[in-house]
């Protein structure tokens, strides 16, 4: 199955890709508030625990394998930072220090996540940067070595209020730390279809880097790699926010009943859905019409990676069939015929007199966009997601330097 991303020109990737890590990010954005209203507080933390220890460790050693950076040490734990929804690029402002393979710290200059939550009280920070933040960190570094430890040097709640770095943290392998073992959540995220579906091969004869396997270094420029590599990467990017879905899923599913459930887990996708497509746009500059809604479709993170999402868009209609994806009951199981707000939502981020009409049944079905003569309103799902200042975060340009161990 070839790749929807690889219709892109090489400069369209290098922009789309920090895009769709940032996107990634903003899943949480989109899905907590519901989570909050129906569960409160504390199961929501427990909810983001959950489907960050269950996808993470199993979409950082894919990463590792596609860019052949596998490996034992904090090095390679940095590279797969990253590339990591859970810390996009400069919205999340990771600055790394390497002492030996074994020793290192980062800190963040910005936390676009903190700059979310702050405003919610010092609960809702105490919450996402002490209860989530130790054992999803410690869940990711052990897809690189169990024995990894991440512990923090200071963190929020910020005193003073004004306190940069944001926070900072020491990263230490020790055989003598106890082993870090999987969540039953990965290890049941581990058989789904998600987790092992294949992805295009990277050409190493194309011109750029065909993999991550130099030095670290501060800023992945991602235009550096060659247009395959970045094919690649977009498409295991695209499979972590499955991924991450898929976890959020389970965790929902364990505290409610299925009505509910589903719900909820369809708020969380409008809401993506819409601040997705926005995003993904006005990056690559497309126009505000039908043909360039089908086009922003087709690299909605909602279809991708296509051997993942079994579907065919044309220049005139979106066509999905059941694959992977509706085995594994990923979000494009929440559209449909009956389901069609999610894509109202990414059309109606090109332009809001864009609408969709959907025929087929709950499993295969045709949608096709039309134009409407009145402007439909933003969804409130997607206001609510809009909050967060990842919604119009602006990504400078960096340059890339190597990072190299201090002894």
């Amino acid at each position: 199955m070839r790749s929807r991303y690889g219709t892109l020109q090489h400069d369209q990737l290098a922009v789309l890709v920090p895009e769709l890590l940032l996107a990634g990010q903003l899943i949480d954005r989109s899905a907590m508030a519901w989570c909050i209203s129906a569960f409160g507080r504390e199961e929501m933390t427990r909810i983001a625990i959950e489907e960050w220890m269950a996808a993470s460790p199993i979409y950082t050693r894919r990463m590792q394998r596609a860019l052949q950076y596998e490996g034992d040490d904090v090095l390679t734990i940095f590279k797969g930072l990253q590339l990591d929804i859970g810390a996009p690029p400069q919205f999340m402002d990771f600055r790394y220090t390497v002492h030996d393979r074994w020793h290192g710290e980062f800190h963040l200059d910005h936390c676009g996540a903190l700059m979310d939550v702050e405003p919610m009280g010092e609960r809702y920070v105490r919450a996402m940067c002490h209860d989530i933040e130790d054992p999803t960190f410690d869940a990711t570094a052990v897809a690189t070595n169990p024995r990894a430890q991440v512990r923090p040097v200071h963190r929020p709640p910020r005193v003073p209020a004004d306190r940069n770095p944001h926070c900072a943290w020491t990263v230490i392998i020790d055989e003598a730390h106890p082993p870090v073992t999987e969540s039953e959540g990965c290890l049941r995220l581990q058989r789904s279809r998600a987790a092992d579906v294949e992805l295009g091969a990277i050409d190493p004869a194309q011109d750029g880097a065909c993999d991550y396997t130099g030095p670290l270094r501060s800023d992945v420029d991602f235009a550096a790699f060659s247009h395959s590599a970045l094919v690649r990467i977009a498409d295991e990017v695209s499979l972590q926010m499955q991924l991450l879905n898929l976890g959020f899923v389970h965790a929902v599913h364990r505290r409610t009943g299925p009505e509910q459930a589903r719900e909820i887990c369809a708020k969380q996708l409008l809401g993506i859905a819409g601040i997705a497509a926005e995003r993904l746009h006005r990056a690559l500059r497309l126009p505000a019409d039908a043909d360039a809604a089908l086009r922003v479709l087709s690299l909605h993170p909602l279809l991708n990676p296509a051997a993942y999402v079994t579907a065919e868009v044309t220049d005139s209609a979106l066509h999905v069939d059941p694959g992977p994806a509706h085995e594994d009951g990923a979000w494009i199981t929440l559209c449909g015929p009956d389901d069609p707000a999610p894509l109202q939502a990414v059309v109606r981020a090109v332009d809001p007199h864009l609408d969709v009409r959907v025929d087929g049944d709950a499993s295969a079905w045709t949608a096709r966009v039309v134009r409407n003569p009145a402007a439909a309103p933003e969804f409130d799902e997607v206001a609510v997601t809009r909050v967060s200042s990842g919604a119009g975060f602006t990504f400078q340009p960096r340059r890339s330097l190597p990072i190299t161990p201090a002894r």
